[in-house]
C-alpha cells in the first residue's frame, strides 16, 4: 500500500531519520546510565570502585552513538527533515490514543508515591477505560468492577497472600 508521492527514496530517508532518532535515544540512555553509575557505592577491595566497569561500558556506548549520529546526519538531506516532520505530526495525530495511554501511565507512575498503588492504579485503569470503551451504563459498570478488582484487589492479593506491601502513598 503506497501513499501518493511516496517512493523508495522517501522510504530510505525515513529509515535514516528513524535510525537517527534511535541513536539519539541510545545516547540519552547511555549518558543517563553513566551518570547513575556514580551512585554505586565504592568497594574496599577495588581501587577504581564498583562503578568503573559500568561507566566504561556506557561511555563506549555513548561514543558509538555519537559516531552513528554523525554518520546518519551525513546521509540525510536537509529537505527530508522538514518533509518528515510534517509526516510525523500526521502520524502522531492518527495514533493519538497511544499517546493518551502513555500520558496516563506516566501520570499513574507519578501519582503512586502520593496516592498509593490502589488509588493511583484505580484512577489509571478506570480513566483509560472511560477513554477507550463505549460510554453506556453496562460497560461503565463492568469497567468500574475491573478497575476495583485490578487495583484494590491486586493490592489485597499481594498484601495477604504474598506478604508484599505495595506503596501506600501519603494520603
Amino acid at each position: 500500500m503506497s501513499e501518493p508521492g511516496y517512493d523508495k527514496e522517501h522510504a530510505k530517508e525515513a529509515g535514516e531519520i528513524a535510525r537517527l532518532l534511535s541513536y539519539g535515544l541510545l545516547l540519552f540512555a547511555s549518558v543517563g546510565l553513566f551518570l547513575s553509575a556514580n551512585a554505586i557505592p565504592p568497594s574496599r577491595f577495588e581501587r577504581l570502585g564498583a562503578g568503573a566497569f559500568p561507566k566504561i561500558v556506557f561511555a563506549g556506548i555513548a561514543l558509538v552513538a555519537v559516531i552513528a549520529i554523525i554518520d546518519a546526519l551525513r546521509k540525510i538531506r536537509h529537505e527530508a527533515f522538514g518533509r518528515f516532520l510534517g509526516e510525523t505530526v500526521r502520524w502522531a495525530q492518527r495514533r493519538y490514543l497511544v499517546f493518551i495511554c502513555l500520558a496516563a501511565l506516566a501520570a499513574c507512575l507519578v501519582a503512586i508515591p502520593v496516592l498509593g498503588f490502589s488509588l493511583a492504579s484505580f484512577l489509571f485503569i478506570f480513566g483509560l477505560e472511560l477513554v477507550l470503551m463505549p460510554r453506556r451504563p453496562v460497560p461503565i459498570f463492568i469497567g468500574l468492577l475491573v478497575a476495583i478488582t485490578f487495583s484494590f484487589g491486586l493490592n489485597w492479593l499481594f498484601a495477604e497472600v504474598f506478604n508484599v506491601y505495595l506503596p501506600r502513598g501519603v494520603l
